[in-house]
């Protein structure tokens, strides 16, 4: 078979080279190339390929159905809207992606944002590198405060646990609530969840039902000091309705780690001019270590698939 890396899978060389001479060592080709976005320059790379592997660069139905030999398309990703799934069920090309590779990395930038935002940490650490004191910027401790979790898969739980471990209370929003949730969340309605928060932090996918999930009437809910982390899908807030909050001193602060498109985001974007706010770009998922993982998942994807055992499905 042939396999097909069409973007960088942030992993040292001599890493990925161990994985592909193992594929090579069995009779297969495998060839990896710099992320491209050009439709044509895909179909060039991918025309005669078994399996495609990618990470979070779209995948049209056009490259998928100019791959006539394509079975597989193997997801370095959590998500996979990116991918045309109508375009692979139509050429019956099956889909497996690298969940779990991300939950403690994930996690941990959530805590770390909420830490940042709740302590004043970049307006303090200005005010030091200008000969300041901390006055007038005195923050708040985590202990004791509402984490509000909407959605409790798998990141959401890993953050619902460190947030247990800081001393909050977790309730949360999630439509596939089990009972055996309840030891580590509360189940509240997405309102309550809004007002009773004071800190509102979004782990759900991106669907038609979450497109503005958290929008100008949600977030009129949330406490004036209360703070928005979103290191889910950006289209699940409504930017410019958390903007005109921010603005409006009408919430405490958010954390942003991904948005409308995928970085380098304009400087244009409302989210780059609001105040006690921190934003990076789309790195909650990157880290040394969840970047091998996520390598492991996915060679062990296409393992699977090669053994008429796929994992991981989503088509």
């Amino acid at each position: 078979m042939k396999v097909v890396l069409l973007e960088s899978l942030a992993i040292p060389s001599e890493t990925l080279d161990k994985f592909a001479e193992e594929l090579e060592k069995e009779g297969h080709k495998f060839e990896s190339y710099e992320k491209n976005t050009d439709d044509e320059v895909l179909i060039e790379r991918a025309k005669d390929a078994d399996v495609i592997m990618i990470a979070n660069m779209p995948l049209s139905g056009n490259v998928i159905r100019s791959c006539p030999k394509l079975k597989f398309i193997d997801v370095a990703f959590t998500g996979v809207d990116h991918v045309d799934l109508e375009a692979a069920r139509e050429c019956g090309v099956a889909v497996s992606n690298a969940s779990g590779y991300s939950n403690e990395s994930v996690a941990e930038l959530v805590i770390g944002m909420i830490l940042s935002l709740l302590r004043n940490v970049n307006q303090v650490e200005k005010r030091c590198r200008e000969e300041g004191t901390k006055d007038g910027l005195v923050g708040r401790q985590l202990e004791g405060k509402t984490v509000g979790i909407v959605g409790l898969g798998a990141i959401g739980k890993r953050v619902a646990a460190l947030a247990k471990a800081f001393g909050c209370k977790v309730i949360t929003y999630d439509q596939r609530y089990q009972d055996e949730e309840k030891e580590l969340a509360e189940l509240v309605t997405l309102d309550e969840l809004m007002q009773q928060s004071d800190v509102v932090t979004l782990h759900c996918p991106l669907t038609a039902e979450t497109k503005h999930l958290i929008n100008a009437e949600k977030i009129a809910l949330m406490k004036r000091n209360a703070v928005l982390i979103n290191c889910a899908r950006g289209p699940v807030v409504d930017y410019e309705a958390l903007a005109d909050a921010l603005n409006g001193k009408r919430i405490g602060g958010a954390g942003i780690d991904v948005y409308e498109m995928e970085p380098p985001i304009p400087r244009s974007h409302v989210m780059l001019h609001t105040p006690n706010t921190i934003v990076t770009p789309h790195i909650a998922f990157a880290s040394e270590e969840s970047m091998i993982l996520r390598a492991e998942i996915v060679f062990n994807n296409l393992r699977k698939w090669m053994e008429g055992q796929q994992i991981n499905v989503i088509l």
